[in-house]
């Protein structure tokens, strides 16, 4: 393939090109040590360089206040829907979910296995086209905390505010949407994310989490599944996932090499107005349904006006190197994330065929 290939999937999704280059350039020899980062020991000094490093990159990107853990875990974002209520019911008996889409059902259905669960607001009688705005939830006095997913990756839906719950937790599935733009991370007593959107490959959960959450885990708990345990080991309870850390640590340099979270966030306000306005310029060929305030930055859904025409976009996008278009399953339609790593050119580039496209078949 001769030209410019952009890649719009929504995870594992496409990394800097930067960052490739240089972990291709270190594959084999890690700064002249002779040896790959993925053959290196978790605890020798090399290695323990590079997980410092990248907690500290991290840590200054997110502006991250001393009294917050940073965990490096595994088992995904799915692994959290339970590793959360485990933790941080302390005693408490419920739990309250915010539902905006398929990921924050799937957190609430876990949730259940552990906890008595309270819907305190829910935007399914509106098509999970819009976040419920905060005067609408009905939150208990009583809860341990309330968790709410910022970004529905599936459904291109996105908070456009940071609830405030006084001394309730507030705790967020930041997967899709972290380190997009800066996040006062003190409005939060947990945020998890999986790496392979937004951070690095999959493989590597984040956990950022309160100190004073920590350690609250009932008795019988799994080490495992207990933060207080990787907390108090600095995230080497067993062998963590090496390569992938240390890739998410070189996502994190790269990110501040570009300016921090400030800059990244205009450009990707510039993506996403870019990829908005192709779709609402044309004429109904194209339609995004989210209501525009909840509009994802970093996942654009959109159907064609006859789902007839969807394998030929697919068809003709492949071609001309605009890859993993297709929508999720459980929706249809065609989906396009782009995250940080997606250049402006690649997301002007993709408005351009569908223009193009609009004009051969509308």
């Amino acid at each position: 393939m001769n030209h410019t290939v952009y890649n719009f999937g929504a995870g594992p999704a496409m990394l800097p090109h930067a960052v490739l280059e240089q972990v291709q350039a270190e594959l084999l020899d890690w700064h002249g040590r002779g040896i790959s980062v993925m053959e290196m020991s978790h605890r020798g000094a090399d290695y323990m360089r590079i997980v410092a490093e990248a907690e500290q990159d991290l840590r200054d990107l997110l502006q991250i206040p001393g009294n917050y853990k940073v965990l490096f875990l595994q088992g995904g974002a799915t692994l959290q829907f339970a590793m959360v209520p485990m933790n941080l019911l302390r005693g408490h008996t419920r739990a309250s979910y915010v539902q905006t889409g398929v990921w924050s059902e799937k957190a609430i259905a876990e949730a259940g296995r552990f906890a008595t669960v309270e819907v305190a607001a829910s935007n399914t009688d509106r098509q999970a086209r819009v976040v419920p705005r905060q005067s609408e939830w009905r939150v208990s006095a009583d809860t341990a905390y309330v968790h709410i997913t910022g970004n529905e990756t599936i459904g291109g839906l996105e908070f456009d505010f940071v609830p405030e719950l006084g001394g309730i937790p507030l705790v967020s599935d930041a997967s899709s949407h972290i380190l997009s733009k800066p996040m006062d991370v003190s409005r939060f007593g947990l945020i998890y994310a999986g790496a392979q959107k937004n951070i690095g490959p999959a493989g590597l959960t984040l956990v950022i989490v309160r100190e004073d959450l920590v350690g609250h885990a009932p008795a019988g708990t799994a080490t495992m599944l207990d933060y207080a345990v990787h907390a108090q080991e600095g995230s080497m309870h067993n062998t963590p996932p090496t390569f992938a850390i240390y890739v998410a640590g070189l996502v994190f340099k790269w990110l501040n090499g570009l300016g921090g979270l400030d800059k990244i966030a205009e450009i990707n306000a510039r993506k996403a107005a870019c990829l908005y306005a192709g779709i609402d310029d044309s004429g109904g060929f194209y339609t995004n349904a989210i209501e525009h305030r909840n509009r994802s930055r970093m996942n654009v859904p959109f159907t064609l006006h006859d789902a007839a025409l969807d394998k030929a976009f697919l068809s003709a996008a492949d071609t001309q190197g605009f890859l993993q278009l297709k929508g999720h399953r459980l929706l249809g339609g065609m989906r396009a994330s782009i995250y940080n790593a997606m250049p402006e050119a690649g997301v002007r580039a993709l408005v351009e065929f569908m223009r193009d496209f609009a004009r051969r078949w509308g």
